[in-house]
């Protein structure tokens, strides 16, 4: 148990092209060392390549992607009587925003292309159509929280 005041959340500033706080949140993930100029590049490059290759508009897969990608249910270790179980729990929805998010750019990061650009922007495609490695992940997980269905009884 915490023993000092929880953290306040901090605002987020909309990003200033699509004057949007979820793809503000989404540059802050791909931003590395503080460079944040870099990571604008990378992703509007990225918006502007998706809308190219797919004749839609690049935001609106960005969104699809990541409502794709977001969990529902995720498995939390809890430890009952000395054995460790995993306890499926619903996501908030906060955390479930910040997990796909991490999620995409993770699998964007591990992706083969050779800039960024390319990588985010068929990850994000990929994740549009339920497939592509960020999409796997959150299958994956659905499919241990359904594995330990049986535990949910030990949820808080």
């Amino acid at each position: 148990m915490a023993r000092r005041r929880r953290a306040p959340k901090r605002k987020v500033a909309p990003d200033y092209k699509f004057h949007s706080v979820f793809v503000s949140k989404f540059i802050n993930n791909v931003m590395k060392d503080g460079k944040k100029t870099i990571a604008e590049k990378i992703f509007y490059g990225a918006i502007d390549l998706i809308t190219e290759r797919t004749g839609t508009e690049g935001i609106e897969v960005f969104n699809k992607a990541v409502n794709n990608v977001k969990p529902m249910v995720e498995v939390r270790p809890r430890r009952i009587g000395g054995a460790t179980y995993q306890v499926p729990v619903e996501v908030r929805p906060d955390r479930r925003i910040s997990l796909a998010i991490k999620w995409v750019v993770l699998a964007a990061k591990n992706r083969g292309e050779y800039t960024m650009k390319e990588r985010l922007c068929n990850e994000l495609i990929a994740a549009s159509r339920k497939e592509g490695a960020a999409y796997k992940k959150k299958e994956d997980t659905h499919k241990m929280a359904e594995a330990n269905k049986a535990f949910a009884h030990f949820g808080w």
